[in-house]
C-alpha cells in the first residue's frame, strides 16, 4: 500500500498542472503556423518568415496556375521559355514578384511542378520574375570534374546566356562544357591570373544582370536565384553573406579583417566582411558601367568604387563556399599566395578611393576637446 500524504497530493497537482501547461504550449506551437528555420527552402540572410498556412495556400495556387498555363496553350510548343513567360505574367498579376525571396522561391518551385506535371516535362527551368536579361559568368581553371555539375545548376535558371571562361586549362575542361545554345566558351591557353576571367566574361556579357561563380564549386540553382532577384529588384551589388560561417573577430585571419575594414572605412559597416572577392555574387549593368570593366580584375577595388559612387549593395543569402572551396597549394596555409594577393588587392582598393575621398575616407578627425569627451565618457 502506498501512503498518500498531503505533500504527495500537492506534488501530483503540481505535476498535472505542469503537464497541462506543456500540452497547451505544444498545441500552441503546432498551430502557430511559422516555418521553423531548418525547414526553409533557402537560406536568405534577410526577409520575413511566412506562416505555414498562407505558404501552403500559395504553393497550391502556384501549382494550379502552372497547370492552367499548359492547358491554355492548346497544342503549341511547351517548354521552359513558355513556362518562364507564363510565370512572369502570373507573378506580376498576383503580386507574387513582390514577396520576400523565400516565399517567391516557394511559389516558383510549385508553379514549375504544376507546369511540368501537366506538360510532361522532366527538368524545366526554375521560373523567376526577372524584368531584365541575366548572364552568368563562370571562370574555370582545370575544373573538368566539377564544371559539369556547375553548369547543370546554371541551366536550371532562366539565363539569357552562360559564359564559360577557361583560364589556362590543360585538362578536359573545354570538352566537358556542353554544346548548349545558351553557353559561350572562351578558352585561353595561357593563365590570365586571378579574377581576370571575370572581367573578360563581363566584357562579353550582354545581360542586365551579371552573375559570377567559379567552376570549382557547385552552388544550387535555388541559392543562385537569390542573387538574380536582388539585382533585378534594384540592387547594384549582391554579395555572398559569409558572416554565419566566420569565426569571432579574435580568430579571424588577415583576409577577413581586410574585407571588414574596407567596408567600415567606406561607411558600410552593415556589409561586415562580405566582399566581391567571394563568389557567387552578382552585379547590375549600371554597376559595371560605373566602375568599369578593368576594375573587375581587382574585386575589392570594384566594390570600393561602387560604394563611394553611391551604388547599393546587399548580401541576400548565405552560401557556404568556405567548406566547398577547392584546396590548392596556393590557397591553403598561413600567409599563402592567394591570401597575400587578396590583402594587396584591398590595399589597392583603399589607395584608389583615397584619391577622391581623402586619406581619412569615412573616418573623421576629432579635436583634442572631442577626444577628451570620448575618453572621459568611458
Amino acid at each position: 500500500m502506498v501512503m498518500v500524504t498531503r505533500q504527495t497530493m500537492k506534488h501530483r497537482r503540481k505535476r498535472r498542472s505542469g503537464s497541462l501547461t506543456r500540452l497547451r504550449g505544444a498545441a500552441s506551437r503546432r498551430t502557430s503556423g511559422f516555418i521553423r528555420k531548418g525547414r526553409r527552402l533557402a537560406r536568405p540572410s534577410t526577409g520575413k518568415r511566412y506562416a505555414s498556412a498562407p505558404l501552403q495556400r500559395l504553393k497550391a495556387k502556384a501549382w494550379a496556375a502552372g497547370v492552367r498555363a499548359v492547358a491554355a496553350q492548346d497544342g503549341a510548343e511547351k517548354g521552359s521559355p513558355h513556362m518562364q513567360d507564363c510565370f512572369q505574367a502570373w507573378a506580376q498579376a498576383e503580386r507574387v514578384d513582390q514577396l520576400p525571396f523565400t516565399a517567391l522561391l516557394t511559389a516558383s518551385l510549385a508553379y514549375r511542378r504544376g507546369y511540368a506535371h501537366a506538360a510532361g516535362l522532366s527538368k524545366p527551368w526554375i521560373p523567376l520574375p526577372l524584368k531584365g536579361r541575366a548572364s552568368a559568368i563562370v571562370t574555370a581553371s582545370n575544373e573538368e570534374k566539377t564544371l559539369p555539375a556547375v553548369l547543370a545548376e546554371l541551366r536550371k535558371l532562366p539565363l539569357h546566356e552562360i559564359i564559360v571562361v577557361l583560364n589556362g586549362c590543360n585538362d578536359a575542361s573545354f570538352a566537358v562544357v556542353d554544346r548548349d545554345p545558351r553557353i559561350t566558351r572562351l578558352s585561353f591557353p595561357e593563365r590570365l591570373g586571378h579574377d581576370v576571367g571575370r572581367a573578360i566574361g563581363a566584357a562579353v556579357a550582354t545581360g542586365d544582370i551579371l552573375l559570377f561563380t567559379d567552376g570549382d564549386m557547385c552552388v544550387a540553382a535555388e541559392d543562385l536565384a537569390a542573387f538574380l532577384i536582388a539585382i533585378d529588384r534594384g540592387e547594384d551589388l549582391a554579395l555572398n553573406d559569409l558572416t554565419p560561417h566566420l569565426p569571432p573577430f579574435s580568430q579571424q585571419d588577415e583576409v577577413t579583417r581586410c574585407k571588414a575594414f574596407l567596408n567600415l572605412a567606406l561607411g558600410h559597416p552593415e556589409l561586415k566582411a562580405n566582399s566581391l572577392t567571394a563568389v557567387p555574387n552578382a552585379l547590375s549593368r549600371r554597376a559595371v558601367r560605373t566602375v568599369g570593366i578593368t576594375a573587375l580584375v581587382v574585386p575589392p577595388k570594384a566594390q570600393a568604387l561602387a560604394l563611394v559612387r553611391g551604388l547599393k549593395a546587399v548580401a541576400p543569402i548565405s552560401v557556404d563556399v568556405i567548406r566547398k572551396n577547392r584546396l590548392r597549394t596556393s590557397n591553403s596555409g598561413a600567409g599563402n599566395a592567394v591570401a597575400q594577393m587578396i590583402v594587396g588587392d584591398h590595399l589597392e582598393a583603399l589607395g584608389e578611393v583615397m584619391k577622391t575621398e581623402g586619406v581619412r575616407l569615412r573616418f573623421s578627425t576629432l579635436g583634442r576637446s572631442e577626444l577628451a569627451k570620448v575618453r572621459n565618457a568611458r
